[in-house]
Order: structure tokens, then C-alpha cells, then sequence
């Protein structure tokens, strides 16, 4: 069996993909432009990509190809059409990044409730030498213990994400953008009181028609001047022209970001407007990167292929 790998710098060149070779021939790409495709995989059985789309341009020519694994949850890649009258087998990776992704929400709210990025600079600027003591106190940090975290999307990493709350001394409620999620030992709430009622709100749906520009302007002026937001889900859900005007405005307190609308960033997002680190943080998509997640993400692949033959 053959398995070309399309974007092997997806996964990271510090996690070790030689257990491929036990299922068959290894063929591995750092990183495949979309016109690179057919002749890559023309001769592959297994494919394995991150981003790449799937569609009868891209594998037409690949005859021999009966399984595409992904390195990721989403499949929006997938000509589903054109795969399924093949008879190509689509897997995916769920569950991988459930522990890196609730830990990156806890590492964007400290930083912001304790104005980390702020500090760090007046400390290294050499302010910090030339006074004795740090008194500002209108900054306006706070602690965790007694606030109301409410959480959009009660999947595997909200629970999570909950669960660590709670330990924090948070109240929890959540919001289901399905309207099914019922059965969950925390305050189910509906969306206007998750917004009134929230002074942390961090949001782990998917993106579909429920929840695609679910945080707009009209959101925003629901919720606490004091609130902070945190998107680790998908990055259309918030709109961002209106949340950089909420941020100005002053209607929240701060957001954090790992998830924007266009990834890499465009250059004409509105985001780039608020330079401020202490009001907003972004990061380029990373929260799911810690070694051991990445890890994962290959045995599971390993997984797929070897139950797929």
C-alpha cells in the first residue's frame, strides 16, 4: 500500500510518523501546493492531508485511491459528492485536543485578567527600576473565584473547559446552539441571559448556520462592560468588524482569539486595529499544537489507515 502524506509540516517535524511504514510505503511532503495534488497522489491508495481540497480536479487521476485520513476534525475540504460516488473512505480525527484547547482558554483569560502582556514590558521597558512599587490599580484585575463562566458549546472541550472553571470557584452555565443539549450538570441558560449574565464567555461550537455571526453587535450590547470573550471555536461565529468596535467602545472589557475568518490572517481585518494587548489577544490557530497533541493526532491516523485496510 502506498500513503503520501500532502503537508507533513501540519502535524510538526518533532512528532515521529515513522509507524506509517508499518501499513506500507511511505511518501511524505512537507507541504503540497493545491496545483501539486494530482500528479502527488496519482498513484497513492491512502492519502493524508490538513487543509487540502478533495474534489475530482485534485484526485481525478488517483485510481488507486480508496481512503483520505485527515490531521484534523473539520471535512470541509471534502467534495463529499465526488468522494462518496467513488466509494473513497473519508476519516477524521475528533478528540484530540480537547486537553491543549481548554488549556489555551485558561492561558488567554489569565493573561488578560492579569494584564501579563502589560507587565512583561513595563518590567522589561526598565520602567519598573526607576520606582518602588506598582500601584496601578484601576487596571481593573480580578479573581476568577465567584464569577459566572458561561460557555457556548457544551461539547468535549467545553466540559472540560467547565469542569476547570468550577475548580477555579467559577459558576458555570452554557448556552446549546442546538437547542438538544439538555443533559449536562450545569445551568443551561438561553443565549440573551448567557450574554447578560457572563463575565467570562468563551465559545467551543462548531460553525454552521446556528452559529455562523452568533456574536455581533447586537451580542455585544447585551453583555457585561466588565466581560471578556474568548473564541478557541471557529472564527466566523464572531463577527469581527463588530467586535473591534465593541473592544473601542468600550461595551467588553477585552477578548481572546485563536480562531479568526480568514486564516492567515487578512491583512485588512479590523482586529488589526487594537494594539493593545491587555483588551485584545490573538494567536494564529495554535491552541491544539502542544507536542502530545500532535502525537496523538498521528496514532490516531495510524489508527484509521490500519482499520481501514
Amino acid at each position: 500500500m502506498k500513503i503520501v502524506l500532502l503537508e507533513r509540516a501540519a502535524v510538526g517535524k518533532d512528532v515521529d510518523i515513522s509507524m506509517l511504514e508499518k501499513l506500507g510505503e511511505v511518501v511524505s511532503y512537507d507541504q503540497t501546493l493545491p496545483e501539486e495534488v494530482p500528479e502527488r497522489v496519482k498513484d497513492a491508495e491512502v492519502v493524508v492531508i490538513n487543509r487540502l481540497a478533495m474534489n475530482e480536479k485534485s484526485i481525478g487521476a488517483a485510481k488507486n485511491l480508496r481512503q483520505i485520513a485527515i490531521t484534523a476534525t473539520g471535512t470541509n475540504m471534502i467534495d463529499w459528492d465526488y468522494v462518496n460516488a467513488r466509494g473513497i473512505k473519508v476519516s477524521n480525527v475528533k478528540g484530540y485536543s480537547t486537553n491543549a484547547v481548554a488549556q489555551h482558554t485558561f492561558a488567554l483569560v489569565l493573561a488578560l485578567i492579569h494584564k501579563i502582556c502589560y507587565y512583561d514590558h513595563f518590567v522589561k521597558s526598565g520602567a519598573y527600576c526607576s520606582q518602588e512599587g506598582l500601584y496601578e490599580f484601576e487596571r481593573g484585575l480580578f479573581e476568577l473565584e465567584g464569577k459566572t463562566w458561561g460557555i457556548i458549546g457544551m461539547g468535549a472541550i467545553g466540559r472540560r473547559v467547565a469542569h476547570l472553571a468550577e475548580e477555579f470557584g467559577c459558576h458555570v452555565i452554557y448556552y446549546s446552539t442546538s437547542g438538544k443539549n439538555s443533559d449536562q450538570p450545569y445551568e443551561r441558560v438561553d443565549f440573551e441571559e448567557i450574554l447578560s449574565r457572563s463575565d467570562i464567555l468563551s465559545i467551543h461550537a462548531p460553525l454552521n448556520s446556528q452559529t455562523e455571526g452568533l456574536m455581533d453587535q447586537k451580542a455585544f450590547g447585551k453583555m457585561k462592560k466588565s466581560a471578556i470573550l474568548i473564541n478557541v471555536g471557529r472564527g466566523p461565529i464572531v463577527v469581527e468588524e463588530d467586535l473591534a468596535d465593541a473592544l473601542e467602545r468600550g461595551e467588553i472589557r477585552a477578548a481572546g482569539l485563536d480562531v479568526l475568518s480568514k486564516e492567515p490572517m487578512d491583512p485588512a481585518n479590523p482586529l488589526l486595529r487594537i494594539q493593545d494587548s491587555s483588551r485584545l489577544l490573538i494567536t494564529p490557530h495554535m491552541a491544539w499544537t502542544p507536542v502530545e497533541t500532535r502525537r496523538r493526532v498521528m496514532s490516531e491516523i495510524f489508527r484509521l489507515i490500519s482499520e481501514a485496510i
